[in-house]
This record gives structure tokens, C-alpha cells and sequence, in this order.
């Protein structure tokens, strides 16, 4: 019970930096952000991706050099998305030991040894030549059982290259169990699933798909991706994924669904990621761009309000400009 103004007057603990820090709820520090990095076969220097200013397709030795400068800036934790030249219908470079996710997951695990976390997308649509995120039926659908045996094979090849965490995004069903499985039986049981528990069928996801070269060549991923409207159906899948061995679960936006957020850490206490997407990232640089808002203070202002609403990590293309502004 509060007392009534003017006996409380709320603008006391307010009224200087220090006091304000002092009683400050939520914190953001570098250690709370995961920077997803994007490495391409067949190109000979970094390629800069016009919808995601500040970002850039890596060679394998661009990439050891961009993470080498985030982890000098308190970035302790990468997420690998890969490029492969060649691609096909059942999306094969991704379970090749010599394909080029692979080569640049161990390129990071020789830059920055064993002190930083290097987590593994799980997925195909990178590698497929039509662009969806698992293996196509007769009649044109992901098939969701064929596509958990080639989940089960890619984790288990990037386990092989030093992944510390895979991260299933394709939202196959009994996607983590199979995975789970796969590690143990081939003596990974150590390494940990960062789970896209609910990832939703979202207009945000544009610039990474010029990012990742993954849009699909025909319909869309409403028939395996979640309704945006649905919070109770966010909640059973993150409570799924945690029954079949999920060791961090993902909300995926993070802006639109800070209320689904909040939802699943008061319903879990599990350890909960959120995905500050390409559109959000893509929405703030136009704006600041044009001289239309103060980036520095809308980034912040944003990944505090992700954390605020319940994130314990958040993936973000900020992360490096948000170490330089803590630091």
C-alpha cells in the first residue's frame, strides 16, 4: 500500500541519473543479446544486404573477423545463418560435414575458442530450391515426418562442427524430440536445444529472407509457421517443446508479441529467448535514416521493453551498436 500524494511523491526517486539507475527494474547489458551472423559460399568479400543496413553476407574469414570485434565488445553468444551455392529439393547441403554452415560454425569455434556459444539455425529453407522449410510431399506440402529425419541429421552434423546449441525454426511438429533424440543416441546429450517454440507466420520476416536467400518459391508458411492471432496456442507449443527437451524456448517476433512474451515466462519460468526480427531492425534504420527518430535511444528503448515483458535473451541485429552504447 502506497501513501497518497503529497506524502508520495513519485518524481523523488526521479529526480537524478544515479537515483534513477538505483531503482531501475530491468537492466540490458551485452551478455543479454545473441547476434545472428549470416556466412555465403562462393563470395570473395563480405556482400552488404540493402534491406538490413549494417549487415552483411560473410566469407568465412569476414566472419571470424565480425565476431571476433562483437566478442570484444561483450558479445558472448552467435547465431549462425548459412548460404550455400548449391541447392535442391531436399535441401542436402545442410547435413553435409563440408557444407558451408558447417565450415563457419568451426571457423568461429577456432576464432573464439571455447569461451563464447555458437548456436546452429536448424532449418532447410536456406538450402531447399523452393524455399520452404522442410521436405515437399506429392502434393506439394511440407511433409512434416520426412522432414524430422533431416532434422535429426543436421543436428547431429552441426553438433560434430561445435555447435553448442542447435535452434529448430522450422515448427515441424515433434521437431525438439526428434532432435533431442538424435544428439543423445549420437553421444551429444551435452549439447542443448534453443527451441523456436512459437514463431509466428509474420509479414516482419522480409529482409531476412533477401538475407538468407530463403523465400519460398511458391505460397507461404501459414500451413507450419503459427497464426498470429493465437496467444493460448503459444503457449501449449512452448509447453510441448519444453516436455520434448528444450533447453531455451524462442518467441519469434518479439515487438508485436511482447504480450505473448510476458504470457509463457509467467506460465513456464523457462529459460525464454525472443527474436528481435530483420523487420523491426530493418523499421528503426529507415526511420533514423531519415532523420525521423534518435536511434541510440529507440533501440534501447525497445530491447528494454522485450526484457521488461519477460526475455531473458533477445536476438537482435543491434547487438553490436547496443555493446558500444553500454559499453
Amino acid at each position: 500500500m502506497t501513501m497518497p500524494f503529497p506524502q508520495n511523491r513519485p518524481r523523488r526517486l526521479r529526480s537524478t541519473p544515479a537515483l534513477r539507475a538505483m531503482v531501475r527494474e530491468t537492466t540490458l547489458q551485452p551478455s543479454d543479446l545473441i547476434a545472428p551472423l549470416f556466412v555465403k559460399e562462393g563470395i570473395d568479400e563480405p556482400a552488404p544486404i540493402a534491406s538490413m543496413p549494417g549487415q552483411a553476407q560473410h566469407t568465412l574469414e569476414s566472419l571470424r573477423k565480425e565476431a571476433r570485434s562483437l566478442a570484444s565488445r561483450g558479445i558472448t553468444a552467435f547465431l549462425v545463418f548459412a548460404v550455400p551455392a548449391h541447392k535442391d529439393a531436399e535441401g542436402s547441403e545442410a547435413w553435409n560435414p563440408a557444407g558451408i554452415s558447417q565450415r563457419g560454425l568451426q571457423a568461429l569455434r577456432d576464432e573464439l575458442g571455447e569461451g563464447h556459444v555458437l548456436i546452429a539455425d536448424l532449418c532447410l529453407d536456406e538450402y531447399t530450391d523452393h524455399g520452404h522449410c522442410g521436405v515437399l510431399a506429392s502434393d506439394g506440402e511440407v511433409d512434416n515426418d520426412r522432414t524430422l529425419e533431416r532434422y535429426r541429421e543436421i543436428a547431429v552434423v552441426q553438433a560434430h562442427a561445435g555447435a553448442d546449441l542447435v535452434a529448430p525454426s522450422g515448427m515441424m511438429d515433434g521437431q525438439v524430440g526428434a532432435i533431442r533424440a538424435a544428439l543423445d543416441d549420437a553421444g551429444f546429450a551435452s549439447r542443448g536445444i534453443l527451441a523456436y517454440a512459437a514463431k509466428f507466420a509474420s509479414a516482419f520476416y522480409g529482409p531476412f529472407r533477401d538475407a538468407a536467400e530463403c523465400a519460398p518459391q511458391f505460397g507461404d508458411r501459414s500451413g507450419y509457421q503459427m497464426d498470429p492471432a493465437n496467444g493460448d496456442e503459444a503457449v501449449r507449443e512452448v509447453r510441448e517443446d519444453i516436455a520434448e527437451g528444450a533447453d531455451i524456448v524462442m518467441i519469434k517476433p518479439a515487438l508485436a508479441y511482447l504480450d505473448v512474451i510476458r504470457r509463457v515466462k509467467e506460465a513456464t519460468s523457462f529459460p525464454l529467448a525472443a527474436y528481435n526480427v530483420s523487420g523491426e531492425y530493418a523499421m528503426v534504420k529507415a526511420a533514423a535514416a531519415n532523420g525521423w527518430i534518435d536511434e541510440r535511444r529507440v533501440v534501447l528503448e525497445i530491447l528494454t521493453g522485450i526484457r521488461r515483458a519477460g526475455a531473458d535473451l533477445i536476438l537482435t541485429y543491434h547487438a553490436g551498436d547496443v555493446a558500444d552504447w553500454l559499453n
